[in-house]
Parts: C-alpha cells; sequence; structure tokens
C-alpha cells in the first residue's frame, strides 16, 4: 500500500496475510503511547520489556495514541523509491572478521549456493539452510562483539545472519557481513525463502548507504 489514509474513530481496519512478505508495518501519527524503554516504544518480547506490558499484543488490547501535532496529508511512496527499496534476494556483503580464516574453496561454497530460511529463525537470527561451510582450519575463537547482520558460521557449517535482536558477542568465525543498505531485505525474509550472497568492498558499501539515506531524505520519497 504504502500510503497514508484517515481512519475515523469507530472504524476498523484489517490487515490480511502477506503474500510475499514477512511483516507489514503500520505507522500511527502521534505515535504509540507507551512507556519508553531506553527511549523506545518496542517490545522486547523474550525479556518481556518495552512496549505494552512487555508482551506480545492480544486481542482485545487498547493502545493509547499521541498527541499529533502538524496538519495531515495523504501522501504515498513514489514508484521510484518503492523499486529502489524493494526488498532483495541477493543479499550484498562485505568481508567479515574472520572471512581470511575460510579457505577459497569454502568462499566459492558460500558466494556460490542458494541458501533457504530455515523454520527455526527469529529475531535474534536467520538460519539458514544449505551447503555447509567447511569448519576453518584456525579452529575455535575467543568471543567477541558482534554485528548486526552478521553471517557467523557455526559447527556444522550452517551460516546464521544476526538480525535485530542478535546478542552482543559471539564466539562463531563470521565470514561476511550484509550491508547496512540490505537490512531492511533482512525484515522481510521468511521461512523457505531463498537468498544468495554476493560480496562488495567498502566504498561500494557506503556508497550504497548513502545513496539510500539521500533517497529517504529527499523529496523525491513521496508523492503528495
Amino acid at each position: 500500500m504504502w500510503a497514508s489514509f484517515e481512519a475515523k474513530p469507530g472504524q476498523v481496519l484489517r490487515m490480511g496475510l502477506t503474500r510475499s512478505r514477512a511483516r507489514c508495518y503500520l505507522c500511527v501519527r502521534g505515535g504509540i503511547e507507551v512507556e519508553l524503554f531506553l527511549g523506545s516504544a518496542a517490545t522486547h518480547i523474550l525479556s518481556g520489556l518495552g512496549g505494552h506490558e512487555g508482551r506480545a499484543l492480544r486481542k482485545r488490547d487498547v493502545l493509547r495514541i499521541g498527541e499529533a501535532s502538524g496538519v495531515a496529508r495523504k501522501r504515498r511512496l513514489s514508484a521510484s523509491a518503492l523499486k529502489e527499496l524493494h526488498p532483495r534476494k541477493v543479499l550484498r556483503v562485505t568481508p567479515g572478521p574472520q572471512s581470511d580464516w575460510f579457505p577459497e574453496s569454502a568462499q566459492k561454497i558460500f558466494y556460490e549456493s542458494t541458501y533457504r530460511v530455515a523454520e527455526e529463525s527469529n529475531r535474534m537470527g536467520i538460519r539458514l539452510q544449505g551447503a555447509a561451510i567447511p569448519a576453518p582450519a584456525s579452529g575455535e575463537m575467543i568471543s567477541e562483539g558482534v554485528a548486526l547482520g552478521a553471517v557467523q558460521v557455526p559447527e556444522g557449517g550452517l551460516p546464521i545472519i544476526l538480525f535485530v535482536e542478535q546478542q552482543t558477542t559471539g564466539g562463531y568465525p563470521k565470514i561476511a557481513n550484509v550491508i547496512s543498505a540490505d537490512f531492511h531485505s533482512l525484515g522481510q525474509l521468511r521461512p523457505r525463502d531463498e537468498i544468495r550472497f554476493e560480496q562488495v568492498d567498502w566504498k561500494t558499501a557506503r556508497a550504497l548507504l548513502k545513496g539510500q539515506e539521500e533517497l529517504m531524505a529527499s523529496k523525491e520519497l513521496i508523492w503528495q
């Protein structure tokens, strides 16, 4: 839909099942009025923190809306922006901190294989099924900080992409890291979706992110 609309008192909004992606976003003018946790109204369900009573929403829950400022206008995302922000199934990555641990044969498997999103995936990690990547010869490593989008290769060789509720540290080697400009694509992956990886250099990754940020701030983003 990617458009704004007016919901009048007493009207019912119905949102059906998604046909091709994992998530649908509903933005309410004025915001949802809940007590902020660390500056956010989001809910972390595993820890029971934030949002509405620290849990997932249930039928008959009542959410209060905050005060809205300014004049509401009907808007629609432009076709060019939709095309540019369309979720990708070929995820662009930069080399990970331990990418040089993996021999050329293992890297070839990673970049030439098609992987399927596993049913066990969640907001902590997107688990993949497909060709296993041989364990690096360097063996075990000391746990270190991990980044959003890091692609870990645990024992067994099936990659895991760390997602928005990732842990803060990890002890598995990271063969790659999904670039920031493709994070929105990770958020739309569903179980059984098939993906591939494409390596880009740091300069390209920065340019892609800069272009995306400029688009989000430009007047071309919205059709009035």
